[in-house]
Order: structure tokens, then sequence, then C-alpha cells
């Protein structure tokens, strides 16, 4: 039966449900404070108590039975972020990826993803670096997230919450700031009602990009505007497109030298300023219908079309021994479109004898059609009487770049998936003290790819059930104590599934196993502190044969184990904090495709810790402070070179001028340490900014 027969079944039975349960009476729940939604504004500050990203239903955060950190948009204006990958570094437990110079990418738990990236809780996988002029709030999921997300999330998923245009309200906020290198940023955020029950909102960036690294420069184009309209009183509309314009200079770092990032070029560019260039254009809609059918019955139902077209090209270094540097090459294009259809159904009901139940039943249907070219780079320069080889340079502030072509396209392939996925959840609360969450998502998976160079084709279909299991334990309304195990899974082709060998085709998924005991604690109305401690384990890893090493079987395994603690909030009314401590400890089980056994795993810091706060003197003067911390790390799996341990400190000042007009200035890397923060393998490492400030202004009427 075809994929789009199946959901059409899905979507009728799913539809036809309704009538069955609407006229069950609504349970009262005292805990749920009613302040809880799906998506859209929260109150002023660095506090959330919403936690229906993690469970699709309304809970509350202090009732997710898994660790979950999050960036409110007061919090990302008081830092001045504009970028996912600036504002993640302040998110202990992550680690981030050089990204090649032309994408997000991160480590969560020790797992590396370009993919597992959502909003408003769809997919948006595809590689490039995402702005947050329209995010309201950034959260990170810890853990194995498949029955939320679906395949792969093994070390977690961030998930942006996009902003709404906000029925019965108007007002014009904007923002204009720059920095001590000449990088600027403009924001407009416009919110009008149209009516009673149409409200219009825009959003909208320029920036342009600089910093201390010769020849980098760039810039950002984003507009989104949203729709909200009220059908009916229990009916609502979301509509919102985003079209995102990025184009900046590839960047690939540094390379390392004996056991290090080389030392005493963080400014050199290396690479070709005219070739090196990356640009991504992105065009997302969306469309969402909300309605409540009374009785403790809502439902919602999404429709995502996004269209992504890419193109990066680099000079890139691949080696020094301190006198040259050896160089290489490639340009690589993709495209990308995805088609995501979602639908939740929520029951809450009183079932009784001091037991209540929310039900949630959904179902989810994709296609994603992808592109990948590659041409890759020859140096032909002739080798010159000092030895030197076509593709190597003397090591200088400013490098020499030799003559270089492309040569003819190395690499085309053509990728078609299909996902169809239903899933299951209940919460159940048993009295007062205990609650239980437990569902299962079945995952089909169908991956056809053609390599059109090779003449080669590859499919496989993969079924999965990927399961959900939480306890929670409520000695008071403001404090739970849980455990919980969860099970996601990634297809051999990897997260971007631009090709599949015909070897791989022959595999089962890797698997995601997390197992986490932790608590969650309100001592005050707008502050949560939260504890986890935690294993993931990572199996079906391909590894060569014992009896054979020329033959390939699934039986690599990776373990990670950690702690974490948080603490975020209003500590006071004059102090707001995000404050986080991660420890992580992680190897390779055995030999397999990603290394030796004992091996500790890449970008992997044993420590973590990030604490921002603002402190306000008065109504008018405040303060901020931000300390980052990461110990040592390999660059990669061969654990030869290693990223040395860094502290970083941040500041911030502001005034606030009137009601309507405030200023402040944001000072990174105050005491101008230098660091290298992440790398790509061992020879493309970035080193930090130094010492920059930045003065914005904002307005509001």
């Amino acid at each position: 039966m075809k994929l789009s027969t199946l959901a059409l079944l899905a979507a009728t039975t799913a539809i036809s449900a309704p009538a069955l349960a609407a006229e069950e009476a609504q349970p009262e729940r005292d805990y749920l404070p009613a302040d809880i939604i799906v998506s859209g504004d929260q109150d002023d500050g660095y506090d959330n108590d919403d936690g229906s990203t993690a469970t699709k239903t309304p809970t509350p955060l202090i009732d997710v039975p898994q660790a979950v950190s999050f960036i409110t948009e007061d919090q990302l204006e008081d830092q001045a972020i504009r970028q996912l990958n600036d504002a993640l570094r302040y998110v202990p437990g992550i680690s981030m990826e050089t990204g090649e110079g032309h994408r997000d990418e991160v480590f969560i738990r020790g797992q590396e993803s370009t993919a597992d990236f959502y909003i408003d809780g769809l997919r948006d996988d595809a590689q490039y670096y995402r702005s947050l002029y329209n995010i309201e709030r950034v959260e990170v999921l810890k853990g194995a997230n498949a029955l939320i997300f679906g395949r792969g999330a093994g070390g977690g998923a961030i998930n942006r919450v996009a902003k709404r245009a906000e029925l019965g309200d108007a007002f014009v906020s904007g923002e204009a700031s720059a920095d001590t290198f000449g990088a600027f940023a403009l924001l407009a955020d416009v919110n009008q009602t149209v009516s009673n029950d149409v409200a219009l909102r825009l959003n909208a960036t320029y920036e342009e990009f600089d910093n201390d690294r010769d020849f980098y420069e760039g810039r950002f184009i984003g507009v989104s505007p949203t729709l909200t309209a009220a059908l009916g009183t229990d009916t609502t509309l979301i509509a919102s497109y985003t079209f995102d314009s990025d184009k900046r200079v590839t960047d690939r770092g540094l390379p390392s030298l004996g056991t290090g990032p080389l030392t005493g070029f963080d400014s050199t560019f290396f690479g070709d300023a005219d070739f090196n260039q990356a640009e991504a254009e992105v065009h997302i809609g969306r469309v969402r219908l909300e309605h409540d059918f009374n009785g403790g019955l809502t439902a919602n139902a999404t429709v995502q079309f996004a269209d992504y077209d890419k193109e990066y090209a680099n000079i890139v270094p691949s080696g020094t021994d301190g006198e040259t540097v050896t160089l290489g090459g490639y340009r690589d294009a993709q495209q990308r479109t995805n088609w995501i259809g979602q639908a939740n159904f929520v029951w809450e009901t009183d079932l009784g004898e001091n037991l209540a139940s929310t039900l949630l039943f959904g179902m989810e249907a994709s296609r994603q059609d992808s592109a990948n070219q590659r041409q890759n780079v020859s140096f032909t320069r002739a080798p010159d009487a000092d030895g030197l080889a076509p593709n190597e340079t003397p090591l200088d502030d400013v490098l020499f770049i030799p003559p270089y072509v492309l040569d003819p396209t190395s690499r085309s392939r053509d990728s078609n998936l299909e996902t169809l996925s239903f899933y299951v959840q209940e919460q159940l609360e048993i009295g007062e003290y205990l609650e239980l969450v437990a569902g299962v998502r079945w995952d089909r998976f169908d991956l056809d790819t053609a390599n059109l160079i090779e003449n080669e084709t590859a499919d496989r279909v993969d079924e999965k059930f990927s399961p959900r299991l939480g306890l929670i334990v409520k000695p008071s309304p403001d404090l739970s104590l849980y455990a919980s195990y969860s099970e996601s899974f990634l297809p051999q082709a990897g997260d971007q599934f631009f090709i599949l060998s015909q070897e791989e085709a022959q595999f089962e998924p890797e698997k995601f196993t997390n197992y986490e005991i932790g608590a969650k604690w309100a001592p005050l109305d707008k502050v949560l502190l939260s504890a986890a401690i935690f294993r993931l384990e990572r199996t079906n890893i391909q590894a060569p044969s014992p009896e054979d090493d020329t033959l390939t079987i699934l039986a690599g395994e990776s373990r990670i184990e950690g702690f974490e603690i948080s603490a975020v909030g209003e500590i006071a009314d004059f102090w707001k904090a995000n404050l986080g401590y991660t420890y992580l400890d992680g190897e390779l089980l055995n030999e397999n495709a990603f290394g030796d056994a004992g091996q500790r795993l890449q970008q992997l810091p044993k420590h973590s810790i990030s604490a921002w706060n603002r402190i306000d003197v008065n109504e008018k003067l405040g303060f901020g402070l931000g300390i980052i911390h990461q110990s040592e790390q390999f660059a990669s799996f061969s654990n030869t070179v290693v990223l040395p341990s860094y502290w970083r400190v941040d500041a911030a000042a502001y005034y606030t001028v009137s009601d309507r007009f405030s200023v402040q200035l944001n000072i990174e890397n105050l005491f101008d340490e230098d660091y290298y923060p992440s790398a790509h393998g061992n020879n493309n490492i970035q080193p930090a900014d130094p010492f920059s400030a930045r003065v914005g202004v904002r307005f509001e009427m």
C-alpha cells in the first residue's frame, strides 16, 4: 500500500475519533497553570513553565520526565544574540562543531548532528545557519526523543518556538546595534490587529557579519509574516511564512600542529576569500489549525512546506608542519524540499478514584526530496625549487593560495525519503503524588537514493517502534522526582540521507537508549532548579567482524554517562539568571567505524559551565555578567589533537531612557582570552573572537 494511501486512511480514522469523546467532562487540574500554551508569547523574563514541546500536550515543565534547557527571548535580547549557534554556547552539555563554516552543527550529550533541529516541533533538518529574529524561545530537550520527534534526536533535539501574531494587541518594536568589528544588525517586530478575530505580525531583520578573521564578512536577510485568526470560539488558525537569505565567507578555521591548534595565526584566513563563499536561501511556510472540541478534547493539525537551496565553496587547510600548509578544496551544492503533515489529538479526562488521564494520539507523514553535487579542487602549480607540492604554500600571516581549477563533477546524488508515523502517549495521574508517562511511536522509513555518477541505486524500508516510559513522584506540587527510559533510531545513511550505499542498505538503523533519573524543584514562583543523572548508549554502529576484518557487522557500541544541574528564572525582583553545569564521560566500548575501543568521544568536554545573570540596580540601570567554561576536549575520534580548556567572561550594561526607549552595551570575551571552542576534525579548528563590544538601541511603541 502506498504511503499516501496509508496517510489518508490514518487521517480519516483520527478525524473520526473526536465524536466518541466530546461529551466527557473536562477534569479540573489544580497543578496546571492557566498560562500553559503549546507555543507563543510567555511573560517577560528568563523563566518558562511550558513543557508542551516535550509531550505535545499542555504539560508544565516540572512534570516532564527529562532534562530540558531553554533560553527565552528576554535572555536572547539581554545577551544581544542573533544566531542559534551563539545561543547554544550558553547551554551546558552542548559543544559546537564548526559546521564546515556553512551550517549549524552540534554535539548533544556527545552525539553529533546537523539535522536534529525543529521549529514548533516540526523538522527543520537542512544544513544552514538559523537566525533568531522571529523566535520566541530556544529549547534543548536532552536524551533520546524519538516518540515526539521521530528518527534521530539520539542525544537530544533543539526546538525553536516561533513568534505568533497576537489577537487583540498592537505594537511596534525595533532594534539597531553595531560592534567594534563593524558588524551590525537591524530588527523590526510589528503586530497589528485587523479585527477582533484576526491579527498580523511581521518580523524582519538585516544583519551584516564581521569579526577579527581576515577577509571574513557576510550578510543575512530575514522576513517572517504570520497571521492568527479566530475561526469561531473554539478554532484558531495560525499561518506563517519565513524567507531567509544568508551569504557569508566560508571560514574553515586553522590546522593543528602537534597535539593542539596552530597558535599565533588566529586571524589568518586559510582559504581564498573570493572562492570561499557560502549562500543559502530558505523558504518555510506553515499552516496550523487548533480546535477545542470541549469536554477535554483538543486537536491540532499542521502542514509545513520547506525549500532549501544552498551552495558553499572552500579552500581548506588539511595540515601544517609549522613552515608550510597543505591545502584542499571543493564546491558543494545542496537542494531539498520537505513536506510535513502532522495531526495531534489530546484528551484530558477524569477517570475517577483519584485518576486523571491526558492521552495523546498523533500521526505524521512526510516527503523529503534531496540532491547534492560536488566538484573537487585541483591545484595546478608545478612543484617549485623549494620542493613544495602543488597544494602546499608557506605558512604566513596572509597565505599565498596556489593556482587551482575545479574538476568535473565528482559527486551527484539524489534521494527520496517518505515517512509515516503514528504515536500514542498516556500521562496518568495516580492520586496526588504519582504520575506515569508511557508511550510508543511507530515509524515507517522508506529511503531511495541514486548515485548519478556511478549509476547505482539503493533503497531500504525500516519499520521501527520507539518507546518512552517515565515515572514521576511529586511529594509536593513544586517538586518532582522522575525516572525515565527512552529510545531513538538513526538509519545507516546518516542524518542527511543524501546517499545510501548498497552495503549500508543491508543494515538495521543505529539505536540510542537513554536512562535518566532527575529532580525538578520550583522553590519560587519564577525559579526552576533541575538535576539529572543519565546514561546514553549507542548501539548498532558498523564495526569490523572479529572473524574477518574485511566484513562489516553491526556490533559497534559507545556509551555516555553524565550529570547536569541548572537553575533558571527570576531569583529576586532585581536578579534574573540562567545557570548550569554538566559533567560528561563517554567512550567507544569496542572497535567500530568511529575508532578503537576506549577512545573518548570527540568534542566531549568533561566539565562545562554556563552562567548568565542580569542584575537591575534600579528601574533604569542594569548590568549583565556571563561565564562560559569548557574543559579540554579532543578535536576528533583519533584523540590526537586537544582543544584546550577555556573560560570566557561576557558583560553587559542596560539603561532605560524611557518606557519606549533603551540602550545597551554588550561585551564578549571581556578579558580577551585566546581559546578554540570548536573544530571539524583535527585540521579545521575555529579560534574564538577576541574582545568585542556591541552597542544597541531598542524602541517599543
